[in-house]
Formats: C-alpha cells, structure tokens, sequence
C-alpha cells in the first residue's frame, strides 16, 4: 500500500524541508513554506537503474550526426540556433492569449511533414485543437493530439510509440501521481519536468514546454525549473499590437537574447524579414526630439528611433518616465549634460521612449538618448539621415561599443547618409557614409549646431 507523507516546498525556490518553518533556509523568503502529500508506493525506494554506467570518449562523439529540425518559420529557427535539436527541452513563456499555443500548433504541423509529431494539451479539448488548426490551415497535418494532465500516463503512452518532436501545452497543468499537491504548485512543477526532461533525453526527443507567467511577465514557478531545461523563450508584445517578438533568454545550442520578429494575423503568425522597418517612423521630415539609434540584439542590428520630451514642470519634483529604456539610466545621462554640457533639467520633465515596443538594454542607447533630450530642450531637429550610438562616461566622454562596422552597415542599407559615433568605432575601410566620430559629449553639440 501506499505512505502518505508530508513535505514543506518553499513557493519562491522551491527547496524542500521536512518540517515548517517561517523562513525558508535557503532564500530566506518568509511565510513561503506550504505543506504537499508525497506518496510513498511500496518497493519506491529502489531503484531500476543500473548501479553503474559506461563512460564514452570525447573525441569519439560525432557533432555532424546531430541533426537540427527546422521549424517551418525562420525567426524561430533563428532564436533557437539552427532549430530544434534531438533531445533537447525548450520552455516558452508569455503573456495570456500572445500566441504561445497558435505558434506552436503551426509548428508542429509544419514539422509533422517530415518526422513523427505529438501535441499534448491540458488546457483545451481536441475539438478545440482542431478549431484552432482548421482555422490556421494546417487540419491536414498528421500530428499526434493528446489532452492529458498526468506526467506519468503521458510518459508510458508515448514510450510505445516515441515522437521525435513533442509539445507540452502547458506544464502547469501537469500533476504527477506520486505527489498529493495540486497541479502547478511548486512540487508538481519541478517533479513533471524532471520526468519530461528524462524522457526527452533518454528517448532523444525534442521537446516543447509551455508555461504560465507571473504579473511581472517572469516564468511562473521555481527558478529551477528554468535550470533544467536547455533553452528558455520569451514571448514579447506591446499592448494593442500585431507584432510579437520572441526573445531566447536562456539557449545552450545557440545564442542567448537572440530575436524573432512575427506579426499576429487571422491565419497564425507571419515573419518580419525587415524588424527595421516597424521600429523606424514614417516620417520623411525632421522632427525635434526624435533620433535613429543602431542598437544591437546579438547577431541582429537593428534600427530604432528613440524619442524624448522635455516640458517644463510645473510641480515640485521633475518626472523621469523612460519607456524601453532603463529610468536610472536615464537619471544619470541628465546628471552627465549638466555637468558637462551645462544644461540643467531639474525644472523640466523628462520623457523618452523607444518607438514600437522594444527594450534596449545595452549602453549604446546613451549618446541617443541625450540628443534626443538636447533636441527636444532647444526644439531644435536632428536631421533625418543621422544615425547614432555610443556609451557615454561619467566624466562627459564618448566611449566605443561592441559591432561598430556592422550597425554602420545596417545603417547604410536604410539609406542613412551620416553617422555620430565614438573615435573607436570609425571603421577602417570605407562603406559609403559620411562618419563622425567624437570623444567627448559637447563634441556631438558642436556638429549639430
């Protein structure tokens, strides 16, 4: 007969503990200890594995044997590296109602051509699926539909007959029997994948999570759940908008915060073969406070066009509003054009954005975001066939950035004429633009004035 036994799991990490305790020993989060049921069947503390293994050659393993699986949409190969690997276990992530279960669907339908499909969900109902399938053209695919909830079930169905690509929708809604919690908790989260990913790498099986996210848009969830897979996707949108943007935060077959562009349509997803273009204004004229920045997103550049205003204020404290850009980052760009270039804004409001929706995180931003700000103060344009980049000091200098050449090259190919960029980043040779490079921030100020 099976033992009932209870067990404390910290819903912050995770961790396990054999009685309660108001803080959790291992991330120090209080009240974060709830009580699971861990079923004991009889005979459980064995193991069927062998007690020992063979050990392989390095250099006797062959790479070219490993063959990626291409999706059917080359954004999402490009996130991925290549495209799904043998054995590998992907966790996507995003918002209710992004698109996770519409991508994915097509995905698989579209790899279903070639090799042996399966799609469980514990969501919805197969008649759902196929709703969602008709309506997206692929009801002909020949993929495998399951709806399911219990890991251990799923993992005997499909060893009778192995796919050689799964999909996961979604890993909440897993539960394990040898677990009395309920399905998502943290205990059940953490045992459901553990098995999948087993399974995945036993059977060499491509597989596909999906999971929930929290309010502050991070994976629901213990953050161990994100160590034991092998790539981890995020899926991006502004609110209101047909663009979606699928980010790789975590990839040990590719590059990490690599970038696919998707735009949201009746018929399923379509790719961006030119992201520029939806980030870029319209606008043919020249416009105070608005400048074209060249940011990098790891093997992509792209071309954005960031946008400040500055108002006077009218209250007792400024505002510092930065959207798509880091707010401390922009509290001490404004101390840096103060102290160096004299222009003081503590009686000024200052807001920036980044057009489209987009994030940028890396100090490239800097030399745009001060021009705009300059820009939008003196109410004086920039001209429209400018580009810039560059990080800037602390004591008012203009430092180099990684992929100078290449951003120069993307700028070229839009039809940008002049570029402001650090010393460092000339390039050597020639690419048909008129460069300027500076060191120091009133360097910039005295080319555009």
């Amino acid at each position: 007969m099976a033992k009932t036994k209870g067990i404390y799991t910290c819903d912050a990490c995770g961790a396990q503990h054999l009685k309660w305790q108001g803080q959790c020993p291992d991330c120090g989060k209080w009240n974060a200890l709830s009580e699971t049921q861990l079923n004991l069947r009889k005979g459980s503390q064995g193991s069927s594995r062998a007690l020992s293994v063979e050990s392989t050659r390095l250099d006797s393993l062959d790479i070219k044997r490993v063959e990626r699986s291409g999706s059917g949409l080359s954004e999402l190969d490009r996130v991925l590296g290549g495209g799904l690997v043998p054995g590998s276990v992907v966790l996507i992530g995003g918002d209710p109602g992004i698109g996770k279960s519409t991508l994915l669907l097509s995905v698989v339908a579209s790899v279903s051509q070639n090799k042996q499909s399966c799609y469980v969900t514990g969501e919805e109902s197969l008649d759902q699926i196929a709703l969602r399938a008709s309506r997206l053209g692929v009801d002909e695919a020949p993929v495998r539909l399951y709806s399911e909830t219990c890991v251990e079930t799923i993992i005997e169905t499909l060893r009778v007959s192995t796919p050689q690509v799964l999909v996961i929708d979604s890993i909440q809604t897993l539960f394990s029997e040898q677990l009395g919690s309920a399905p998502g908790s943290v205990a059940q989260l953490r045992e459901c994948a553990a098995q999948l990913v087993r399974f995945a790498k036993d059977y060499n099986v491509a597989t596909v999570l999906v999971g929930h996210v929290t309010k502050e848009g991070v994976l629901a969830g213990p953050r161990v759940l994100e160590h034991m897979v092998d790539t981890v996707l995020y899926f991006e949108s502004d609110l209101g908008s047909r663009f979606r943007i699928l980010r790789s935060a975590k990839n040990r077959f590719g590059a990490a915060n690599e970038l696919g562009f998707f735009v949201m349509g009746e018929e399923g997803f379509k790719e961006v073969k030119n992201p520029s273009a939806i980030f870029l204004s319209r606008r043919t004229d020249s416009v105070p406070g608005s400048v074209t920045l060249v940011t990098r997103e790891s093997s992509r550049s792209l071309l954005v066009e960031v946008q400040a205003l500055v108002d006077e204020n009218l209250g007792t404290s400024p505002r510092r509003l930065a959207q798509g850009l880091d707010s401390q980052r922009l509290a001490l760009l404004l101390a840096v054009l103060h102290r160096h270039s004299g222009i003081g804004l503590s009686g000024h409001d200052v807001f920036t954005n980044v057009v489209g929706g987009l994030r940028v995180s890396e100090t490239a931003a800097d030399l745009a975001v001060c021009l705009a700000t300059l820009s939008s103060y003196n109410e004086k344009a920039i001209p429209a066939n400018i580009v810039v980049f560059g990080e800037v000091g602390l004591t008012g200098e203009i430092r180099p950035v990684p992929y100078g050449e290449e951003r120069l090259a993307e700028a070229k190919k839009y039809g940008f004429e002049k570029a402001i960029v650090p010393v460092a980043n000339i390039p050597q040779s020639k690419i048909g633009m008129e460069i300027f490079g500076v060191e120091k921030l009133g360097e910039v100020l005295n080319i555009l004035s």
